[in-house]
């Protein structure tokens, strides 16, 4: 069974690192691995007939913020 604390963790986590994006920019070190993964779905958002581009992009980049915060 899942643990709620650890969902809450979770979702303070990602807040705390949106603050920290939302703050320092580029010089964050998650804002980088977080714009690849949009830009990555974006072009996967292009491709596939399904997806459209902004959602892609949204997808990408919720990934790769996860993956940072839960790797």
């Amino acid at each position: 069974m899942t643990d709620p604390e650890k969902k809450d963790d979770l979702i303070g986590d990602v807040t705390t690192e949106i603050k920290g994006i939302a703050s320092e920019g580029l010089a964050h070190p998650s804002t980088k691995p977080v714009l690849i993964g949009a830009g990555v779905g974006a072009v996967a958002g292009l491709l596939l007939p399904f997806v459209s581009l902004p959602i892609g992009a949204i997808a990408g980049a919720g990934y790769m913020l996860y993956k940072r915060v839960r790797p």
